[in-house]
């Protein structure tokens, strides 16, 4: 028998699965813990301590149907989103500026790492004494997320290739025109690394300003309510609706930032 009949026989050996697919692992993943949460709350079996998963989806599309509901989603959606935008904007022009400039550095340094040490309760007591509950979470928000992106710019202005740099300087690229054609395609990455990571933490600390300074219509007010009554179902329901919120919008803004990049790039 030839050598090349010898390799078409069929050697017995099974071929080895294939590997799911990420979103399978996830959903498996997911499911595994949710059966875990019933049977935990089976072991229980008490509704003030724990609640199954299936009575918290049910509570939660209960409270979906009312106007209350979303009144209370939009506006804490609308608050958080202000703190976080004002961070970004102002993130990235203090990272510029310390990257230009050695004393907006130094100036910066503590400033930054103290925001970043000090718990968030501690901000949350200070800044209520300064300003109305209804503004709470929009500087919460602002203070947790400002020094995410403030410190991933910088660090990607200072990883920018000094090759590119010299250059520019080489052909006279100065201003704008260097920001556009260098810094703008260096820094993109750290910049999505550092809004990703600053979205999530602007999300829950602007809840958890909400639980403290009450304003009212707001998701925090609602948990509070949930809690001082202990109502465990509408807790747990409020609680997966933030988890639900902060899943979808943190996909939605990587999905955008990668979106702007790819239309920066093309562009460029």
């Amino acid at each position: 028998m030839s050598d090349r009949a010898t390799r078409n026989q069929p050697t017995g050996k099974k071929p080895a699965p294939r590997p799911l697919p990420v979103w399978g692992e996830r959903a498996l993943a997911v499911a595994f813990w949710l059966v875990v949460w019933q049977l935990a709350a089976q072991a229980i079996s008490s509704r003030i301590i724990l609640v199954g998963p299936a009575e918290v989806a049910a509570r939660l599309v209960e409270l979906a149907q009312a106007g209350e509901f979303w009144g209370a989603v939009g506006l804490s959606l609308a608050r958080i989103a202000v703190g976080f935008m004002l961070a970004v904007v102002v993130g990235v022009a203090l990272a510029a500026a310390a990257g230009r400039w050695r004393a907006v550095h130094t100036l910066a340094a503590p400033l930054v790492g103290a925001v970043k040490a000090a718990p968030v309760a501690s901000f949350v007591i200070l800044v209520l004494i300064w300003v109305p509950s209804r503004r709470l979470s929009i500087i919460i928000s602002f203070l947790m997320a400002m020094p995410i992106v403030y410190t991933n710019v910088l660090e990607g202005i200072d990883q920018t290739d000094p090759a590119l740099l010299e250059m520019a300087d080489v052909f006279d690229v100065r201003g704008w025109r260097r920001v556009t054609t260098i810094y703008a395609s260096e820094v993109a990455p750290y910049l999505r690394a550092g809004v990703s990571l600053a979205v999530g933490l602007s999300w829950k600390s602007g809840i958890a300003a909400e639980v403290i300074g009450l304003p009212d219509p707001s998701i925090g007010i609602n948990l509070y309510n949930a809690k001082v009554y202990l109502d465990t179902p509408d807790l747990f329901a409020w609680t997966l609706a933030i988890v639900l919120l902060s899943v979808v919008i943190e996909a939605a803004l990587r999905r955008a930032l990668a979106w702007a990049q790819a239309r920066w790039e093309a562009r460029a």
